[in-house]
This record gives C-alpha cells, sequence and structure tokens, in this order.
C-alpha cells in the first residue's frame, strides 16, 4: 500500500524552524535559509522593485513577492523571491496564500534546497506554465536563467561572478551582481 499524500494539516504541524512545502503529495522541511541565502534574496527583490514595479527607470508592469506560499494544483510551494505581470496580478491578495501560478521564478541554491528546487519544484512550475526561472547560488556566485518552451525548461543563459547581467524576463535593465552577491563568501 502506498504512502498517504501530505495534507495541510502537515504543514501546519511542522516546527517554525523549518519551511514546509508540498510537492507531488510529498512532504519536504527544509531548514530556513541561511542569512547568506536571505540577503541574496532581499537585495535580488530591491535590485528590481525599482525598476519593475514601480516602473523607476526601468518598464514597470510586475508585482513582486519574497517568500509567498502558492498553492497549485496539490502543490504548496514556497519560492524565494515571485513575480507576476501586473495584468494576471494587478493588487496584493489579502490571503495567506495565493493559487495563480507566478510568471517568474526564483530559487536561491543551498545545500539542504538545491535538489528540492530542480529536481521536485521545476518539474511543478514547468506544469503550472512559470515562464521564468532563476536559480541563484551564493556559494559559487551562479545565476541560471530559464525560459518555458514546449512545456519543458530551456537554459538561456548562465552566468558565473559579479559582473552585471541582463537576464529575462527582467533583461531592461542590468543587474548588479556584485551588490546581490556583496560580502556574502565566508
Amino acid at each position: 500500500m502506498g504512502k498517504k499524500p501530505a495534507t495541510y494539516a502537515d504543514l501546519e504541524a511542522l516546527p517554525d524552524h523549518v519551511v514546509g512545502e508540498i510537492v507531488a503529495g510529498e512532504l519536504y522541511a527544509s531548514p530556513r535559509p541561511t542569512m547568506r541565502d536571505g540577503v541574496v534574496s532581499f537585495r535580488l527583490g530591491g535590485e528590481l522593485m525599482g525598476p519593475f514595479e514601480r516602473g523607476r527607470g526601468g518598464p514597470g508592469g510586475w508585482m513582486l513577492m519574497r517568500k509567498p506560499e502558492v498553492h497549485v494544483g496539490d502543490d504548496v510551494l514556497v519560492p524565494d523571491v515571485t513575480g507576476w505581470w501586473l495584468d494576471r496580478l494587478p493588487y496584493v491578495p489579502d490571503t495567506a496564500a495565493i493559487s495563480l501560478a507566478p510568471d517568474w521564478v526564483c530559487e536561491v541554491l543551498s545545500p539542504s534546497t538545491q535538489e528540492l528546487d530542480r529536481e521536485a519544484k521545476m518539474p511543478v512550475y514547468a506544469r503550472e506554465g512559470v515562464r521564468h526561472v532563476w536559480l541563484m547560488d551564493p556559494r559559487t556566485r551562479t545565476l541560471e536563467v530559464f525560459v518555458l518552451r514546449d512545456g519543458r525548461y530551456v537554459a538561456l543563459l548562465t552566468h558565473v561572478g559579479t559582473d552585471p547581467v541582463r537576464a529575462e524576463p527582467f533583461d531592461a535593465v542590468e543587474l548588479d551582481l556584485a551588490f546581490i552577491w556583496g560580502r556574502t563568501m565566508s
């Protein structure tokens, strides 16, 4: 007899010091992000906010969020940084979770979550039509950019280092990776 799929009650029963997600019926409990990972996701959101949400120095048109709880199908995901086109999400809902799949997701990889992010969550994002996925690894200072084509992700860019970069869907503005990675190396 197969294992019973995880439920939202299983997520609620987890201790506060972990981040819980349900992917393909399986419960994942990951350690809270390290301070380094938190700084990278915060700085990334900050870099994108002005030009892409506020329209200052960029095209605007986006709603950006850090760590929303996204319910799609039977899956419950907590991506690090997400974005929706404003025509799809014109206001912030007054709810604990959202069931509208994002247009863009960034996962900040850590040793404890990289397999979950790459192997379990990316197929869910593809199934739900998330057009762009970024994977950022603060340890190697690597940004990987993927675009959804014919239901599968195709790598558009792998950028290593601190040089500025333009990356879809935010390629209208250079991304200051030196600032984002900052003093995150030990």
